[in-house]
């Protein structure tokens, strides 16, 4: 019920963004949106597979954060902000550079004092895995960061969300990400195709044909080990707090990164009993979920 009541029944309202797109070096586009209340401090949110800026859990960040005196940048991944980019790579689990050129941006253009990074699932291992992998190197102007439900590791994430239970999660994302391919098909001819797509079942099928040859990697095993955020966690500078549930569906024991977490006093990682997979719903008057309210709290001090 947490993993998909939100999807079915969440509308939020009172987000206002201005879209600004970006330059990739390499020649492609990256879309933001921005919802401005003129401060001086802003949060990047960073969906996750599949998702965009309209989705209601980014929304709901993007509206606690304006309400406690943030900017909220929502960053749309390669291909997500409703017109496919101009290459036939996609976006991936462990694509950190195009997050530096999406910082990058931010500070020469909006010249914010304070930025936080906030993610969900995908968008969450993206976050970590750029923090441990920089270290100390991180944009400066970076000083906290909150991610929820995140596969910390991809392989095991992607068996789990394969398996008979999450079938019909499995087709949903296959079928999102097939439009994408003939999005793609339709403006490039003859640089890619979906030919016999229909023998693809699950992740392992999708990221050897097309994830893993596009971005570089050997195949889907080699994606996964080199994208999965839980081996960089313990380089992790930044404070940064994760929350998974342990009624995530699509989680495995290995995706819970207890002896990393205590290997780094920066990282403050908390299992709630309920929440789902990007769900944490609080039925309460506010209409704020629980983990919007605890990301405020968070990059306001209160660890």
């Amino acid at each position: 019920m947490q993993t998909v009541y939100p999807s079915l029944f969440r509308r939020v309202t009172g987000v206002e963004y201005t879209r600004r797109r970006i330059t990739t070096p390499d020649d492609d586009f990256i879309d933001i949106d921005i919802a401005s209340v003129g401060a001086r401090k802003a949060g990047i949110i960073l969906h996750g597979l599949e998702g965009n800026s309209g989705r209601s859990y980014v929304l709901g960040m993007a509206r606690v954060l304006t309400r406690n005196g943030w900017d909220a940048i929502a960053m749309n991944f390669r291909g997500c902000s409703g017109e496919s980019n101009k290459l036939p790579r996609f976006y991936h689990s462990g694509d950190t550079d195009d997050l530096s050129t999406v910082l990058t941006n931010v500070e020469e253009i909006d010249a914010y004092e304070e930025l936080a990074l906030i993610g969900f699932s995908l968008g969450g291992n993206l976050i970590l895995k750029y923090l441990g992998e920089r270290g100390t190197n991180v944009h400066e102007t970076v000083k906290r960061s909150a991610v929820f439900s995140v596969p910390c590791d991809l392989c095991a994430g992607a068996r789990k969300i394969g398996s008979s239970g999450n079938r019909p999660y499995m087709s949903r994302f296959l079928r999102m990400l097939r439009e994408k391919i003939r999005a793609k098909m339709a403006i490039m001819p003859g640089r890619i195709n979906d030919n016999g797509y229909e023998s693809i079942k699950d992740f392992e099928d999708f990221d050897n044909r097309y994830t893993a040859p596009l971005h570089g990697f050997k195949d889907a095993e080699d994606y996964w080990l080199q994208s999965s955020c839980k081996q960089y966690i313990p380089e992790i500078s930044v404070p940064t707090l994760l929350v998974n549930a342990q009624d995530d569906p699509f989680l495995t024991p290995e995706c819970y990164p207890l002896e990393e977490a205590a290997r780094n006093e920066n990282f403050f990682f908390e299992i709630t009993r309920h929440g789902g997979h990007v769900g944490f719903v609080a039925f309460n008057a506010s209409r704020q979920y629980w983990s919007e309210l605890r990301t405020a709290a968070f990059l306001n001090g209160n660890s």
